[in-house]
């Protein structure tokens, strides 16, 4: 399998912030996410939105959003607007993700391929083609539901 881990994360209709999202199910067995996206109190969440001022101007050219969490997590890249998927890689890893929204964009799902940050773009065209439909699927199976926020 390409894909190894999987994310779902969800805007909560209580939360005070516009871009907090909420890890509601997971793999729960990539160290990343595991350590970035935890608080103190075992929260797993994270923002996104705009890229910062501080972001490198080279990302600013091409990426349209990020996804942080006190620090930096991926640039995100939407190639087609007409479609509800994106693709990054993670901050100081070679690891790839691609990321597929629900059409409000309150649902927030995201797909780890390890050691694939070089091969991202031919991954988000595999994910468009529907040729990643069959991992995704065993991913989404493999996933735990995490408790309430």
């Amino acid at each position: 399998m390409i894909l190894t881990d999987y994310y779902k994360a969800e805007k909560l209709p209580k939360s005070r912030s516009k871009l907090r999202y909420d890890v509601a199910m997971s793999t729960g067995n990539y160290e990343p996410f595991e350590t970035i996206m935890r608080n103190k109190k075992g929260e797993q969440f994270f923002y996104y939105g705009d890229l910062p001022a501080n972001f490198n101007s080279h990302v600013k050219r091409q990426a349209e959003k990020c996804i942080t969490r006190g620090k930096n997590i991926s640039s995100v890249f939407v190639p087609d607007i007409t479609l509800l998927f994106a693709y990054g890689d993670i901050f100081n890893t070679l690891d790839a993700i691609l990321i597929s929204f629900n059409d409000t964009y309150t649902m927030i799902e995201i797909f780890v391929a390890r050691g694939q940050k070089n091969n991202k773009i031919s991954l988000y065209h595999l994910l468009c083609d529907g040729e990643l439909q069959n991992e995704i699927e065993i991913l989404r199976k493999n996933a735990k539901e995490l408790p309430k926020q």
